[in-house]
């Protein structure tokens, strides 16, 4: 390779590691929103099942329950 076109590969290859970057940490942000969102449904969730007065959280218990029992 001449030296032309390792200048030209090297600036290219630090776009893509800047460019790769980048999405890194918007994925990580992302991951962060959504773990959070999660966890505020997942406390939501707790709440109204205690305010239910359920004793059973799991949602496929819950959906055996008859009306009865």
């Amino acid at each position: 390779m001449h030296s032309d076109q390792v200048r030209d590969r090297l600036v290219a290859l630090r776009q893509e590691l800047e460019t790769g970057q980048a999405r890194l940490r918007e994925l990580e942000a992302e991951h962060a929103r959504v773990r959070e969102t999660m966890l505020r449904i997942s406390g939501s969730i707790q709440v109204l099942e205690e305010f239910a007065g359920e004793s059973n959280p799991d949602p496929a218990a819950a959906g055996a329950k008859t009306p009865s029992g």
